[in-house]
């Protein structure tokens, strides 16, 4: 099943972008109705995040975040396989001399880069222009796993690194001028978390940004990946550096990421990765929310 998976993205890659997003937003639709868990997971999210919507208007917004991710996964194909003039042309980096400023004046770099939909191409579109290193997540389907890998190694000579081998092989990585493409904003349990608001639910957040910023002297770029309609491409924005991080705390540092991510998710709700069981660790004596 996976091979004939890769077989038709690499079918659809062809097509042009403004033919393959509505056939990923059928897609998507379907799912909606035939991946029930995930719906109720992400519907349980969006009443939890967004308790102000209407139940109607939450589940417009789940239908449209199902269609979208519909298009992001038969887009992937256009990570893994297209050339690279077609991805530069597919997905615009904005406030790319900002960045290069900062790694030519030897400055250490987090690129901060939430789970938007439109996460992989941003990063083949970042693989393009820098030489970065991230972190790899190995995947149980070794057809997927090795595709995958592909994908986000393709372009330039990337460094991609297992979970267990992250830290120190990172920072050495940074304080060799490679930004370090960082996604912290899934829960991975309650080590090394703390719990902190999260659209005013208590989540667990990790805690190793601010830690990997101080041991690698880096500053933080925000580094977010807008889907554009219909055939119209991505957009990966480069947002300032942060000033006065870490702070003092690492519950502040942690408080500041999700604040952070709340004012992006506010600009495109549709577009976040709601699927994911958000707030499936509970601080101490609180009740499954799943």
């Amino acid at each position: 099943m996976s091979r004939l998976l890769v077989a038709l993205l690499w079918l659809i890659h062809w097509l042009p972008l403004s033919v393959q997003a509505p056939i990923g937003r059928g897609l998507g639709h379907l799912l909606y109705w035939l991946i029930a868990p995930r719906r109720k997971v992400a519907l349980t999210n969006l009443r939890l995040c967004f308790p102000e919507l209407s139940e109607a208007e939450r589940v417009a917004l789940c239908k449209e975040h199902f269609a979208l991710a519909g298009r992001s996964l038969l887009e992937r194909g256009i990570a893994w396989f297209a050339s690279e003039e077609r991805v530069r042309r597919i997905v615009r980096l904005d406030n790319e001399p900002m960045l290069r400023r900062l790694i030519e004046g030897g400055q250490p770099v987090i690129l901060l880069a939430p789970h938007f939909l439109g996460l992989d191409l941003g990063g083949s579109r970042m693989a393009i222009a820098f030489d970065s290193v991230s972190i790899y997540a190995r995947q149980s389907d070794p057809v997927i796993d090795r595709w995958l890998y592909h994908g986000r190694s393709r372009f330039g000579n990337q460094l991609l690194l297992a979970r267990d081998e992250s830290i120190r092989a990172s920072i050495k990585a940074m304080k060799a001028l490679r930004p370090f493409y960082y996604l912290p904003d899934m829960d991975h349990g309650a080590e090394e978390s703390v719990f902190v608001p999260f659209f005013g639910v208590q989540a667990a957040t990790l805690a190793a940004l601010p830690r990997f910023a101080k041991l690698g002297g880096a500053v933080v770029v925000p580094c977010v990946t807008r889907m554009l309609p219909g055939g119209l491409g991505y957009v990966v924005e480069l947002g300032e550096p942060w000033q006065d991080f870490p702070g003092p705390s690492v519950e502040g540092d942690a408080r500041r990421m999700n604040a952070f991510l709340e004012d992006r998710i506010r600009s495109m709700p549709a577009q976040y990765y709601w699927v994911h069981r958000r707030f499936k660790t509970r601080p101490p004596g609180e009740p499954p929310i799943y």
